[in-house]
């Protein structure tokens, strides 16, 4: 890598995915480049079919590709081994999901501090290291709730703090407004850019053109290609 391309969070070239389906192949991902500067607010925009799901899997290191280079934070995806990639999907990259993936007989703070209790680290000091995050998303007086007593958007919240407690490299968020309605999902959406003028690096995958507006930059997933395009952030 040259030194500017290490200034990317995520730097990809030709990016290839098929799969064989009997004898028939799929080619997913076509020669996918994409680069996400640290402190960007990216959607990848596609309706369903166009690959947008493998290419986030991709990006989230849950998924391996055909060909191709994948840097992410200056980290060699491509030539790394599956023991460090279970490191770096833990400490590198915060999930948030449509359908929140809490864990349904855990507390609100428990679910939060998961990750953290994954390293090895103490619940007294994970909660403490959670605390901030806790209380920037409103979730102070919920902590000993469990997910079954909360709003979808106060799910989505757990979520949201669950990854930003791994101080990850960026936040991968896939269809996060999808489970919820217009008005949760608006106030999300305004969550997310709070975060972003916070200096947090987001990229996040819809198939609705409304949510993408909220990001800074948008690049439309189409049969597997990559397509830059200039889309105005909502006010």
């Amino acid at each position: 890598m040259d030194e500017k391309t290490v200034t990317n969070v995520i730097t990809m070239q030709n990016i290839c995915k098929s799969y064989t389906m009997g004898n028939d192949t799929l080619n997913v991902l076509k020669n996918v480049g994409f680069t996400v500067q640290k402190g960007e607010f990216v959607a990848i925009l596609g309706p369903s079919g166009s690959g947008k799901s493998t290419l986030m899997n991709i990006i989230g290191c849950m998924d391996r590709f055909d060909t191709g280079e994948y840097f992410l934070s200056g980290i060699p995806i491509h030539s790394t081994k599956e023991k460090e990639l279970v490191r770096i999907r833990n400490q590198e990259i915060g999930f948030i999901f449509q359908n929140y993936h809490l864990i349904p007989t855990y507390t609100v703070m428990q679910n939060i501090i998961m990750p953290l209790l994954m390293r090895g680290m103490d619940r007294k000091k994970a909660e403490r290291e959670c605390s901030d995050v806790v209380e920037m998303l409103g979730l102070s007086d919920r902590i000993h709730h469990k997910p079954s007593e909360l709003s979808g958007g106060q799910r989505q919240r757990v979520a949201i703090a669950r990854a930003l407690c791994s101080k990850p490299s960026i936040l991968l968020a896939d269809e996060p407004t999808g489970a919820l309605d217009q008005k949760s999902g608006t106030e999300v959406l305004k969550l997310f850019t709070k975060l972003n003028e916070m200096g947090n690096t987001i990229v996040m995958i819809t198939h609705d053109l409304n949510v993408a507006q909220w990001a800074k930059r948008t690049v439309r997933i189409i049969d597997g290609e990559l397509f830059e395009e200039s889309v105005e952030p909502t006010e």
